[in-house]
């Protein structure tokens, strides 16, 4: 299988609402709604320098999206450092176990690299098949507890 990895850019959202929608039709848990809400927050994302420091790779297989992965530099006046948390990641189920997550990580670790940033951050999604991934990543460990508080 040829997997290619390219920047997600506003040129790409079409394919990546194509993803989307398979990726429901395989498992449809994802909790949010593809509207036009969506839509347009997406379009709006790649308008606005508040986006400045995200990153997001697509996977590709025969010219369709089969996998994602969504980064942010994060910067601290803590220690003055720069950082990235791994927002999301996620491949089509029947596309899974063949590379794609492995391929989409080195790409963003390297770009990361590439921009002197060297630890990532990520959050670990509570299933088994997403434990199993994120214990196979060479040069990563388990340190704090991630907690997710609401604004309201």
């Amino acid at each position: 299988m040829d997997i290619v990895i390219q920047q997600y850019t506003k040129e790409r959202i079409g394919d990546v609402l194509d993803f989307e929608k398979r990726l429901r039709e395989e498992e449809n848990f994802w909790g949010w709604a593809i509207d036009d809400a969506y839509i347009k927050n997406v379009q709006n994302s790649f308008e606005s320098s508040a986006f400045n420091n995200a990153i997001s790779f697509l996977a590709y297989v025969n010219g369709k999206v089969v996998g994602r992965i969504d980064a942010s530099i994060i910067v601290s006046h803590f220690d003055g450092s720069k950082k990235a948390y791994l927002d999301w990641i996620c491949v089509i189920k029947s596309y899974r176990h063949q590379g794609v997550s492995q391929k989409m990580l080195a790409v963003l670790l390297e770009d990361l690299k590439a921009r002197k940033i060297d630890t990532l951050i990520a959050l670990t999604a509570s299933n088994e098949e997403a434990q199993r991934f994120y214990r196979s990543i060479p040069n990563s460990v388990m340190k704090d507890i991630g907690i997710w508080i609401d604004i309201k």
